[in-house]
């Protein structure tokens, strides 16, 4: 059964994931569920943010933390309670973060992001 609820404190106690080469230091996203083309998770990355573009549209809540977000080369300040929008294939990350930062990350629809509307 798909799970109905999730915890972002209980996430982050999983953080550090397992060591990859792009997450020396250990993964810094975990998987609440997934269902569909959707996919929820937690990401709270530490110091730097090494994201590259995904395929798929996204959207950022942000639980906790400020910063900046820089979509598509454009900068915007971001704090707790934010919803930030990516589409898929847009260049992206956060930056000058706080040491508290964390946010959900909602992707969802087919490989190459939904166009029009």
């Amino acid at each position: 059964m798909m799970p109905l609820r999730a915890s972002a404190a209980n996430l982050l106690r999983m953080l550090p994931g397992p060591c990859t080469a792009r997450w020396p230091d250990g993964e810094r996203f975990v998987e609440a569920f997934a269902h569909g083309t959707l996919a929820v998770e937690l990401y709270a990355p530490v110091g730097r943010d090494p994201q590259s573009p995904h395929n798929r549209d996204e959207v950022y809540f942000v639980i906790s933390g400020c910063g900046d977000f820089l979509n598509a080369g454009e900068r915007t300040p971001f704090r707790a309670g934010d919803a930030l929008l990516v589409a898929a294939g847009v260049e992206h990350r956060f930056e000058n973060f706080s040491e508290d930062f964390a946010t959900w990350v909602v992707f969802y629809g087919p490989a190459g992001g939904e166009r029009g509307s």
